[in-house]
This record gives C-alpha cells, structure tokens and sequence, in this order.
C-alpha cells in the first residue's frame, strides 16, 4: 500500500474558509485548552461558563471587560497597520510604555483645565509613540533593517526608562514603590458610562479612522499595494520610504494612547507594570482581525474578555493565570496553520500495489 500526500497551490479560497478562519482559530484553541483544564481536574464547561457567561453578563464583567478592551484594541491596531504594508510591529509594547510616560508627565507638571489637558496628555503621549515607532520604521525604509528585531529591542530599552523614571524623577506616592504621584481631577480622563472611561471612545473613533483610511483612500490603497508588492508598487510611483515610515508612526501613535488611557483612565497614576503583555498580545488580535479594522476590535475585546474571564477563572476553580497565555499561543499556532490550509489544498490519495503471487514450491528431481 503507497500513500501519498498531495499539496497544491489554492486557485481561488472557498468563502466559508475565508470567513470561518478566525472562528475556527478562536474554538479550536479553546478545545485544545480545555485538555488542560481537564489535566487540572477541573471542568471545561464550568470554567468556560465562568469566563465568558459570567464576564458577559454582569456589571463588574462588562465594566472590566470594555475598559481592558481600549489599550488592547488601540495595541491591536498599532500592529494591524503596518502589517497591511507588509511589516511587523513587535514594539507596541513599548510605545504604548513611551506614551504612557509622556502623557503621564503632561498629566503631572500641566495646570489646564481638565477640558484642555486631557486632549493635551493623548497629543503628547501620541507624539512620544510615533517618535518611538519611527526609530525602526525609518531603519528598515532607509537601510533595510528588519524591523521585527529593532522595534523588539526598544522595548526593552522602553521598560528601562520606565523602571528608571519611576524610582527617580517621577516617583510620587508614599514609600518606594515603582510609581507616579495621583493624577489630579483634571489630568483623569473623564467616565463615559457605567465606571467606563472615555478612553473607549477614542479607541472606537481610532477604529472607524483606520478603516475610513484603508477602505476609502488612496492613501489606504498605497499602504496595500506596497504590503502586496512593494516592487511593483515602486515602479507604479509610490514610495515604499513614505508608506513605511507612515504605517509605523500612526500605529506607534495608536499604541501610545492606549497607554494613556490605562494609566489616566483605569489606574489614576503610573504603576510599574501596568500593561500585562497588551503590546504583545496586540499581535494576535492584529491577525485575528488583519482583514479589517472593525474586526480588530472585536479580536480586542475577545481577548478583554479572555484577561478578565481568566481571572475570574483563576480565582474560582485555581487555574494558574498562563492559561490565558497558552490560549492567546495557541491562537497564533492555529492562525498560521489556518493561513497555510488558505493557500494550499491537502489531499491523501492511498494506491494499492499488485496482489503479491504466492511463491510456487520448487519441485526436486524425483
């Protein structure tokens, strides 16, 4: 018996495959998770049921989910842009901490009315990320740097100055914990609805903009064209320079804010270490959603709810908190192997070999 596997080039993708993609994604790393929970002794349904019913479905839930959804999905689309250009920005983590820090000094050393600095904090915390995201872009446009490497690195030089700044010139509060003074009434951004912040405002006016720009602009159709063919796009006139250098600002602007409207809007001053991986998980939120920007913010606020149900999780039934880690890792494995079943079509075909003769037995000369 020969067994042969075929692997051939996808003409066309099947619709339910390019739509179901990210559904398929999000239940087959629950079902691979759930063997976890099992391993644990504990009940799939059970702590399903707490992290998402309960999450969904209460005030607490709802309150926490949409205001962990704003620097997630804002993160989310610092990463979804340049990859429409063809680039991964692995640095969202640290723009976000770069905004954060500069809006945060803004909120502390500004006397404006709130009407005024709250405005004033988001433009200098988004200045502070587009400069911190235009270090890598203007590597990798220039010298062809890989960006994936340089926005990575400065994370961590990101996260140094924040140590630094927060036990020196910026550290407020009693004792010598990593952190800023209080904000003011008027350096805190204001709630929306129901303990809500209105950082989920900008996050959603964020969302419409990137759509509105990918959608129905010239510029929008730039950015994908160099992401498909950066080669042909040059010869075509347009400048793969401007396009990279632009994709990687606005979202390092987008990443910015979303640190500010954690620590201005859900901490009320600057804590070491309040962005538990958002930067990070930005990445797959980015290709959950990368066909559109409204679907990045709905990746954003499947993973809110996952920080939050997770937790919930955690306290109810003692799940070790990395299980929301391993779900987010098994997202972008089952994403890259749904990328692969898009582009290519598997098939097994089984041959069977001529029936073997039986051997005759040799007669001996009598």
């Amino acid at each position: 018996m020969n067994v042969a596997v075929n692997v051939d080039a996808r003409e066309d993708i099947p619709v339910w495959l390019a739509y179901g993609t990210p559904v398929f994604t999000v239940l087959a790393a629950l079902a691979v998770s759930a063997i976890a929970l099992v391993v644990l002794d504990v009940n799939p349904v059970a702590a399903y049921a707490t992290m998402f019913v309960d999450t969904l479905f209460t005030e607490f839930g709802l309150r926490e989910t949409l205001t962990k959804a704003v620097p997630l999905i804002l993160t989310g689309l610092a990463v979804y842009l340049p990859l429409k250009a063809g680039l991964f920005n692995i640095g969202a983590e640290g723009q976000l901490v770069a905004g954060a820090l500069a809006g945060t000094w803004v909120g502390l050393n500004v006397s404006l009315p709130g009407l005024a600095l709250v405005p004033l904090m988001f433009v200098a915390a988004a200045v502070a990320g587009g400069i911190w995201a235009g270090i890598p872009a203007y590597l990798r446009a220039r010298w062809d740097v890989n960006e994936i490497i340089t926005s990575l690195l400065l994370t961590f030089v990101a996260l140094a100055i924040q140590s630094y700044l927060l036990r020196g010139p910026m550290q407020g509060g009693t004792g010598n914990f990593p952190q800023s003074e209080r904000f003011s009434e008027a350096a805190t951004i204001p709630e929306l609805f129901g303990g809500v912040h209105a950082g989920l405002l900008v996050a959603v006016c964020m969302v419409v903009v990137t759509y509105v720009l990918m959608t129905k602009t010239r510029l929008g159709f730039e950015i994908t064209f160099v992401g498909s063919n950066d080669e042909a796009a040059q010869q075509a006139g347009m400048s793969k320079f401007y396009v990279y250098l632009l994709v990687f600002v606005v979202g390092g602007a987008f990443a910015a804010m979303g640190g500010i409207s954690e620590i201005a809007g859900a901490q009320g001053r600057y804590r070491a270490g309040f962005e538990p991986g958002y930067g990070f998980t930005a990445i797959p939120i980015a290709l959950l959603g990368r066909n559109s920007a409204f679907k990045v913010m709905l990746a954003g606020l499947f993973f809110a709810v996952l920080f939050v149900g997770g937790s919930s999780m955690e306290v109810a039934f003692g799940v070790p908190a990395a299980l929301v880690e391993i779900i987010q890792a098994l997202v972008i494995l089952f994403l890259i192997t749904a990328e692969f079943f898009k582009s290519y079509r598997v098939g097994i075909d089984v041959k069977r070999g001529p029936a073997e003769t039986p051997a005759q037995p040799q007669r001996g000369d009598d």
